[in-house]
């Protein structure tokens, strides 16, 4: 693997006992695998395409013809890729409340053989964590339920986020404002970047600006991302953020970003973290 989540074809090809020549005809005559680039232009390939290897491999052995087997491949991996999330969530909801540590793994297990990281974040984690914070405002969560859900997914988000400072793409530092300790968002967020072929230097949660300047100046960051839940974490170092701000791109991210304003030039990142990992992505190759 060089990317998280991605698996050059060689990879693919131990997993699947397919061949690489057999692979890229599949890709190439039927469209079968979807692969991405990396930032040195290598071909990445998935486990969703891993699926559909899989699913078609057990289409030729019912004896279909190989352009019917990739069709119907193609169609249920479409449709489990519908299904599975919506139930993972709620099966990974249910294990969470219940404070069962086993199931919340296994189920997390699953997942990560099954569906891509951007399916796993955007589809899974993301929505799971804005209903726990509904519940929590409801008080329908308590204060355990809410803690030993997001130390779980924490540390398995920091497993996914393992070796992602590695690489040659672009750098970024990535910090909570100070005062703020919510950072799943913000983990989420790297993971999408590295997947895009991003370094990340995470820096946590309750971080000064100035450090997240060292940091920047340190290893030549082509963007610095600060988030906050609350607003005022961003006014009370708006002048620290604005210096910031002239020495590389700054971005403000989380719930409290929709509601600052600076005189400096700041992209805002409130939307679903792999939305916003793609835009930057774009942004940053356009230059």
């Amino acid at each position: 693997m060089s990317e998280t989540g991605a698996l050059r074809i060689g990879e693919l090809s131990r997993r699947s006992g397919v061949s690489p020549e057999l692979l890229r005809a599949w890709e190439r005559r039927y469209g079968l695998l979807q692969p991405t680039r990396s930032t040195g232009g290598l071909r990445l390939y998935s486990p969703d395409d891993l699926a559909r290897v899989e699913a078609m491999q057990r289409h030729l052995s019912d004896g279909l013809a190989a352009a019917e087997a990739a069709e119907l491949a193609a169609r249920t991996a479409q449709r489990d890729d519908a299904a599975a999330p919506s139930a993972a969530k709620d099966e990974l909801a249910m294990a969470l409340q219940n404070f069962d540590e086993g199931a919340a793994h296994a189920l997390f297990d699953s997942l990560l053989a099954r569906v891509s990281i951007d399916t796993l974040l955007r589809d899974v984690v993301v929505p799971y964590l804005h209903e726990l914070g509904e519940r929590w405002e409801r008080g329908e969560a308590s204060i355990a339920q809410e803690h030993f859900a997001s130390t779980l997914l924490r540390g398995r988000l920091l497993g996914l986020a393992r070796g992602w400072s590695q690489g040659i793409g672009p750098a970024a530092v990535l910090a909570c404002a100070p005062g703020e300790q919510h950072d799943l968002g913000l983990l989420a967020f790297g993971i999408a970047l590295r997947a895009r072929g991003w370094r990340i230097v995470y820096l946590g949660t309750d971080t000064p600006i100035a450090s997240v300047s060292d940091a920047v100046r340190a290893c030549k960051a082509d963007i610095a991302v600060v988030s906050a839940v609350n607003p005022r974490s961003f006014r009370r170092s708006a002048e620290e953020l604005e210096e910031l701000s002239r020495l590389t791109r700054l971005c403000l991210g989380g719930a409290g970003a929709s509601k600052t304003q600076l005189e400096a030039d700041v992209l805002s990142l409130t939307g679903d973290p792999v939305a916003e990992a793609e835009q930057l992505t774009r942004l940053a190759r356009n230059g």
